[in-house]
């Protein structure tokens, strides 16, 4: 997964800088309002809000968005949306898995968004539950390196339910089960770590090795997925090496 998790990494930094900057506030906010209207508007008592709004302040979201997206999921706004998530499953080039999870209030809007995505961009759609066997729900804590080792992570979470910490370059990787991760982040603030993410993230379970052509084909369906309104998150189960990220880079 290392090479599959850079790239993610990479990505997700780039994202933060360029024209999507826009879609990223979208996605981010509407993950609060779905957060608060789920688990209530308060997020000392509702982690997956506290964690949407944190990762909304790190992406740099302004603050009163991210307050009145609060807000209208705790009802004490008027104005949310009904958002439903909904997940389409699909194949990419060289036969990669793709999950699309999608936040939505027009169910045929999503639809017809990702079919038009998947078949402009070489991808397929496959009916329900040929592909979603292929990934397990996990947590995923992500945090900056700072000056810690591996070891220092490791020995601040492993009590908690941490399974692995992978070492992304510039950060840590943290994956746990689903209903660890709440723990999980939480043995990080114990132990004076700051963290810059934690979500619950869907991992694949065998990953499809890709050349420079197939991964260049790939980061484009994954891309144009990304660019739907209706679309908050795509998993998919490719693995790419350095070398080759380095010539897709190039």
């Amino acid at each position: 997964m290392s090479g599959h998790s850079k790239w993610a990494t990479t990505k997700h930094k780039k994202a933060a800088l360029d024209a999507k900057r826009g879609k990223l506030f979208a996605k981010l906010i509407k993950n609060v309002e779905v957060a608060a209207r789920t688990g209530g508007g308060d997020p000392d008592g509702n982690p997956t809000l506290f964690d949407a709004i944190l990762k909304a302040k790190k992406n740099s979201v302004p603050l009163d968005n991210i307050e009145r997206a609060r807000k209208r999921g705790g009802g004490e706004e008027a104005g949310g949306a009904d958002w439903q998530t909904i997940m389409y499953e699909g194949y990419g080039s060289n036969g990669v898995a793709v999950l699309i999870e999608c936040l939505t209030d027009n169910r045929n809007r999503a639809a017809s968004e990702v079919r038009t995505a998947m078949s402009r961009n070489g991808g397929s759609m496959a009916d329900p539950g040929s592909v979603a066997y292929m990934f397990n729900r996990k947590g995923v804590v992500v945090m900056g390196k700072g000056d810690l080792s591996e070891d220092d992570v490791l020995m601040a979470v492993l009590d908690a339910g941490a399974e692995e910490v992978n070492d992304l370059g510039d950060s840590y990787e943290i994956i746990s089960e689903a209903t660890d991760m709440v723990a999980v982040r939480k043995a990080l603030q114990e132990a004076g770590y700051d963290y810059e993410s934690a979500d619950a993230s869907f991992l694949p379970t065998l990953t499809v090795a890709l050349d420079a052509e197939g991964a260049r084909k790939v980061f484009k369906l994954i891309d144009a997925l990304e660019d739907c309104d209706d679309v908050q998150n795509v998993y998919a189960n490719f693995d790419v090496s350095d070398e080759v990220m380095a010539e897709v880079d190039a």
